[in-house]
Formats: structure tokens, sequence, C-alpha cells
């Protein structure tokens, strides 16, 4: 792909994500994405068949970007400690904001779009934060910040804990302090005793 129909391909992203954070997944129609982006319908098949393609695209970059922009927020000589509680507290932005974002789309298309689990981007995001979180545990435990048996199990209750947490602001709303709270419940469960 070329310089210049890579842009217009990050460009078609870029604005379909915002039509998608407005409507959801489910709501969107190839017509929305083309009034977005000002192209013709033409150049937007171009590029994608439908818009589950257009979501997955919207997903990936959005990964990409989010994962960029946490390693780049990581101080360079860091302690596993310091990046979990990094970790947590972007998770806790996301959490609690009142933005729009991509959230219920996320929900709709995996509803609509039953895969298998080798398929399920969603999944692969979960088992790689999973994976991280595993690592940073188990470097935390050899340095003495951290004490656990079962990292990988820790790590899997780190990210259920977070995704009921979202679930919980869509459906009914959560008060900062119940975030916070089973934020430290997680964290105090880590803490090496001295």
């Amino acid at each position: 792909m070329g310089d210049k129909s890579a842009q217009k391909k990050k460009l078609i992203v870029e604005r379909a994500r915002r039509v998608f954070m407005e409507k959801g997944y489910k709501e969107v129609t190839m017509k929305d994405i083309v009034e977005e982006c000002d192209i013709s319908r033409g150049g937007l098949y171009l590029y994608f068949q439908n818009t589950r393609e257009v979501f997955e695209e919207v997903l990936r970059c959005g990964q990409e970007d989010a994962d960029d922009g946490f390693e780049k927020s990581i101080p360079e000589h860091a302690a596993p400690s310091e990046i979990l509680a990094l970790f947590l507290k972007e998770q806790k932005k996301e959490i609690l904001s009142k933005k729009p974002s991509l959230n219920i789309a996320v929900y709709e298309y995996f509803f609509e779009n039953k895969m298998m689990p080798k398929e399920n981007l969603l999944k692969k995001q979960f088992d790689a934060a999973v994976y991280i979180i595993e690592k940073l545990i188990e470097q935390g435990t050899e340095n003495g910040e951290f004490y656990c048996e079962d990292a990988r199990g820790a790590a899997r209750n780190i990210m259920y804990v977070l995704e009921g947490l979202k679930i919980a602001s869509f459906t009914r709303g959560i008060p900062e302090s119940a975030v916070d709270r089973e934020i430290m419940y997680v964290m105090q469960g880590l803490i090496a005793e001295e």
C-alpha cells in the first residue's frame, strides 16, 4: 500500500472510530462511514468490504495506539510495582471516563460475531494483558516487591476485576471510591509482607 493510500485508510479508520463511538456497532452502516469520511462509496470499498472489517481495523489500531501510549508513559527504570500501579491508574481513568468510547460498540460486536477463541480479538487483548501483568508480578516477586505464588492466576484475577468494573460503569454506574477500593484490594493481595 502506497503512502497516500495508507494515509487515506488511516483517515477512514479515525473517522469511523467516531461513528462507532457515537452509534455503537450494530447501528453503523457503510453509508454512515462514507458520510463521516466525505468519500465516495467506492472509495470506502477499496479498503473495506463491510462495517465488520472497518470495526476490526478500528480495534486493531486502537490497541496499538493504547499500547504505544502506555509504553511511552513508563519511566525509564520503573519497578514492576510502579508499572502495575500506572497500568491500574490508566484502567481507572477508562472505567470512570464519561467521554464517549468504543466500549459499548465492542460488546455489541462480540455478541453479534460469536467467534472461535482463536479469532477473538478481545480474548487476544485480554490474554496479552494477563501475560504482561503476570511478568510484572513475577519480576516484583523476584525482587521482593510482591508476594505471589500464582502470578498467572493473580494476573487473570486483576483483568477479570477490571472487566467487571468496566461493565458496572456502563450498566449502573460506579463511584470512584468503589473503583479505588477494588484496586487497593487487588494490590494488597500482592504486597510482600516485611
